[in-house]
């Protein structure tokens, strides 16, 4: 290969540009974001190149085939995590694979790994929550589901764990910014999950776009290198974030110019350069002037090809087949798990009693619910309660990363909240509607249309004020309804990269709405259609029952119409806390002991809802914690069991959360981390005995040394329904030297 047709194999451009130089001039050897049209013209142009070899295509697929016409679009990563179920996210991602990979894309950007520090980060709807246990569990799923049984299987598409690492914590929420983070923190908290998808065959790493210590995280040697390469013995392609080598030039500052940034990113161990054209003359000029060694460029291509061929392009490209795309995009099974998903990831935060709404205990043969007392009227109201496209979040339709797609997903597959109760309550019941409020305008950004390196600024949310037309009409249906079921949340525009928000209460009108509604006096369901945790108004508080359902998805309406009609039952559980002040930021459980007080002089510390929290429609008592290995060595097993009773009269889905306290370390740690879970299904009046087991070499700390370590001494396994103290019952045990 000459010096030219190596740098264009490192090079993943963006199809929308211009393709026939990214391909004929530049040589590269993967691009992105492609619509059909385009992808089959960048393979007639692979073709015309001396080596014809394949194109690898990516796309951020994150909750599905994202910007496919018709394919089938799930909940958002942090809607998944709310379901505790690992096996229900791993079919989520084998689904997505059979869709991607008859449309000629080979690679997904997914899963996240970041974990959640603070609330006011735009990209939290990516996240898997809070908790490294959690999303190493529900990552590993994703990444066996897009891998299947393999690279060779023609359904298997490429996983790509991101963003390597520390990305999530930020300073003020904002994007991007410096990541405050030791090595020791590094390895105590956000090197785990990544640890274990690289340790399964996760085949790509990307890297995220922060400093850390000072050092891009695109040139940091000693995670490349000596912790990723070296001490996990990676043997996966590294792909950088969206221009990672031009930022260091034009917004990090960190490189004089594109020769030195390409240099240094060759030298840091990166195979792909994602959307930086100019690395192509960055790297020749850098070779030219001594700065690299063609040899260099060898490794990182050696990779690449190497996955190409895992992948069988070179016998087989994958491209585009349209008659396996008819079959599979949308499918009906498909559907059907995403229905599923849809209904187990809704958590249920409050409820006085109202739901499950009378008359909806089972469904007739038309999937509605059969009325067991006189007819019902539902006003339906809020900005949200009938946007299709809101409520498929981030990455998918016309969230704005593809403009292929501008009127987003076809309408008729997606469901709404009032598609879904229209098509769901008894006959005889009525349910009105009413926008009620309106949350946002956009305007330019003053600082200009473009960033330095030419991409386009996002716009400015500018909050829309009451319209007290609007809100009229809404309180008017609401004071002949018998039920009030506001729809409120974020929109698009609040969401992603670039779009973190320094509030996290409801933006524009949406409190004059509640405010209004809750002063009518009816029965008050608050539906929280949000990317990630909002801090709610005391309207909203007083309200009969609140439920978050993040970004449900296509069939979200639906789902949501069943658990409030009682079709189904709520089991949900939160993935992340719940601030109910912006100025409680972080309000992540696992926080390090140690600071004077438990409270602010004004407000408690205490989360709104706390990690590991949701309700049902019965109840579940906690009994007889009891430990089974009083004393255990690091390479032992620690077993507990735990009786759990179903008191209520429906059945249940309990997630059975088991805590670990090491109660004297060396040096400060978290008070108690999640180390295992179970569900456990009870019908009503059943009482079982939940067995427990995790390893003891799960007991771990990272020392003063930033070794991860079992210390001996005594520790105490928490168990209960969440992650709140007053709801764990707590047993000792000793770990011997």
């Amino acid at each position: 290969m000459t010096v030219e047709e190596k740098i264009g194999q490192m090079l993943q451009l963006d199809a929308r540009d211009d393709i026939d130089d990214h391909i004929l001039r530049r040589q590269a050897g993967s691009i992105l974001h492609t619509s059909p049209e385009r992808l089959e013209r960048a393979h007639a142009l692979t073709a015309q190149t001396r080596l014809r070899i394949p194109l690898v295509v990516a796309e951020d697929c994150i909750h599905g085939h994202s910007f496919c016409e018709g394919a089938t679009i799930f909940p958002t990563q942090l809607g998944m995590a709310a379901t505790w179920d690992a096996a229900l996210v791993e079919k989520a991602a084998r689904t997505t694979a059979v869709e991607v990979a008859p449309t000629g894309v080979h690679w997904t950007f997914s899963p996240v790994l970041c974990i959640t520090r603070d609330l006011r980060w735009g990209r939290v709807n990516e996240t898997f929550g809070e908790d490294p246990h959690l999303i190493g569990e529900l990552a590993s799923a994703m990444v066996r589901g897009y891998q299947g049984d393999g690279l060779t299987d023609p359904t298997a598409i490429l996983a790509s764990a991101k963003h390597f690492a520390g990305y999530s914590e930020t300073q003020g929420g904002r994007d991007a910014s410096e990541a405050d983070i030791s090595r020791r923190k590094m390895r105590s908290w956000f090197l785990p999950p990544f640890e274990r998808v690289a340790r399964e065959g996760c085949r790509t790493f990307m890297l995220g776009y922060q400093t850390t210590d000072g050092i891009p995280i695109t040139i940091n040697e000693w995670l490349l290198s000596d912790v990723l390469r070296g001490e996990w013995g990676y043997t996966g392609t590294l792909i950088t974030d969206w221009d990672n080598v031009g930022r260091m030039v034009w917004e990090q500052k960190v490189q004089p110019d594109i020769a030195h940034a390409a240099a240094a990113a060759v030298k840091a161990g990166n195979d792909m350069i994602m959307t930086t054209p100019t690395f192509f003359e960055g790297a020749l000029e850098a070779i030219e002037r001594g700065m690299l060694a063609a040899s260099d460029l060898d490794a990182a291509v050696s990779r690449i090809l190497t996955l190409k061929f895992e992948l069988g392009l070179f016998e087989q490209p994958r491209h585009p087949d349209l008659v396996r795309m008819a079959e599979v995009l949308g499918a009906p099974d498909h559907a059907a798990l995403n229905l599923e998903i849809a209904r187990r990831s809704l958590v249920l935060l409050q409820n006085d009693g109202l739901l499950p709404l009378d008359g909806g205990l089972t469904a007739g043969s038309d999937g509605r619910a059969l009325a067991a007392g006189p007819t019902r009227r539902i006003a339906v109201v809020g900005p949200l309660a009938d946007d299709a496209q809101t409520q498929l979040g981030d990455w998918a339709g016309n969230s704005g990363q593809a403009g292929w797609l501008p009127d987003g997903q076809p309408r008729e597959m997606i469901t709404t909240v009032l598609d879904g109760l229209r098509a769901h309550v008894p006959s005889g019941w009525e349910v009105t509607h009413a926008e009620g409020a309106e949350i946002l305008s956009l305007v330019p950004d003053p600082a200009g249309a473009h960033f330095p390196d030419g991409q386009p600024r996002p716009f400015v949310v500018e909050p829309a004020e009451p319209d007290d037309a609007l809100i009229a009409d809404a309180v008017a249906r609401a004071s002949e309804a018998d039920y009030v079921v506001a729809v409120v949340g974020d929109r698009i525009e609040l969401v992603g990269e670039a779009r973190s928000t320094a509030t996290l209460e409801l933006v524009g009108a949406q409190i004059a709405l509640l405010d209004a509604l809750a002063a009518t006096g009816k029965p008050l369901i608050v539906i929280l259609l949000a990317s990630k945790p909002l801090v709610l108004p005391p309207s909203a508080l007083g309200a009969s029952a609140i439920l978050w359902v993040a970004n449900p998805g296509m069939e979200g309406g639906r789902a949501i119409a069943e658990l409030l009609l009682g079709l189904i039952e709520p089991t949900g559980r939160l993935p992340l806390s719940f601030a109910r002040h912006v100025g409680q930021q972080p309000t992540y459980y696992n926080q390090i002991r140690g600071q004077h007080g438990d409270r602010y002089a004004d407000l408690t510390q205490s989360p709104a809802w706390a990690f590991g929290e949701g309700l049902s429609y019965t109840t579940v008592e906690y009994a007889d914690a009891r430990i089974l290995t009083p004393s255990v060595t690091a390479g032992d097993t620690v077993r507990a069991e735990v009786t759990v009773r179903n008191t209520g009269s429906r059945p249940a889905l309990e997630t059975v959360q088991v805590y670990v306290s090491d109660v004297v370390t060396s040096v400060s740690w978290a008070d108690k981390e999640l180390k295992h879970f179970v569900q456990v299904p009870l019908t009503p009046g059943e009482e079982r005995v939940v067995e427990l087991e995790l390893p003891a070499s799960a007991c771990t700390i990272v020392d003063a040394q930033a070794r991860r370590v079992v210390e001996p001494g005594e520790f105490e396994l928490r168990i209960g329904p969440s992650s709140r103290d007053e709801q764990l019952l707590p047993v000792r045990f000793e770990i011997t030297g």
